[in-house]
């Protein structure tokens, strides 16, 4: 089996190195493409308005200026003999679940080796908070990983499907469950903007989140990560809201109106 690495953390991560350990454990085929630096949070994005610069850093590991989009198209259409088996994205340093999904890089990754037509992984590994000084436990991904992707590559997927796998902030031992999840979703107000004022006097602004305790639905991956459980959630691409559309086929349909009425 060929495998495809990528992440969003960069070549360099932490989380890189564990994913490759992974790995290994699957196959000796193991290909990484991965951003030159940090790209998280980029979502699905690819590079248009400027070249792509890659960096062969061995026989089978290479550095892109660009987002995982970017390195899944360059290493299956470009940098790899013949296309990968399976695309695995992470291990990425803090968990990526509710509408995380929908900006992360690490599932990025995931949708583009689907989109390909490969099956895909994302992995995460939660962590209790963002700081450098904070050690994530990349031996739980470690642990429990190679034994979950092994059972999912024997079941038969959908088309348009990519697992999300995320891992609890506890050491293995202490991990007792696993869960197949859906998509859950935070409070609307969690993320805004940190406004500060540079030495200029001028002011800037940094994105961040409240991360204000929060009651989430029992079966969701933001219950399930919270409890200290494994976190596996079929994800696909259609964002089709589909009892939006049966509601709407009631009122419109055919020609199109031309005249509005204005409300009293």
């Amino acid at each position: 089996m060929r495998i495809l690495l990528t992440n969003d953390d960069g070549i360099e991560a932490e989380g890189l190195e564990s994913l490759e350990r992974i790995a290994r454990t699957l196959s000796d085929d193991i290909w990484v493409c991965a951003p030159a630096v940090e790209q998280s949070a980029k979502g699905r994005g690819i590079t248009l308005s400027e070249p792509l610069r890659v960096h062969k850093l061995g026989e089978k590991r290479f550095a892109v200026t660009g987002t995982p989009t970017d390195c899944v198209v360059l290493a299956v259409n470009d940098l790899m003999p013949e296309r990968p088996d399976l695309v695995l994205s992470g291990v990425n340093r803090g968990h990526n679940i509710g509408e995380d999904v929908s900006y992360s890089g690490t599932v990025a990754g995931a949708l583009q080796g689907m989109a390909f037509g490969i099956r895909s992984i994302a992995l995460s590994q939660s962590l209790e908070r963002f700081h450098d000084e904070v050690v994530a436990h990349w031996e739980t991904a470690e642990a429990f990983a190679p034994a979950i992707i092994t059972k999912l590559l024997d079941q038969k997927w959908a088309n348009g499907v990519v697992m999300n796998l995320n891992f609890p902030n506890l050491p293995p031992e202490r991990v007792e469950q696993i869960e197949v999840t859906t998509q859950g979703f935070r409070d609307v107000g969690e993320m805004h903007a940190v406004r500060r004022t540079d030495l200029r006097g001028r002011d800037y602004y940094w994105m961040s989140f409240r991360g204000e305790k929060q009651e989430h639905a029992e079966g969701t991956d933001l219950r399930a990560i919270e409890a200290g459980r494994i976190s596996v959630t079929p994800l696909h691409i259609d964002l089709t809201h589909m009892a939006s559309v049966h509601d709407l086929k009631k009122v419109l349909g055919g020609a199109p109106p031309k005249k509005t009425e204005r409300a009293a």
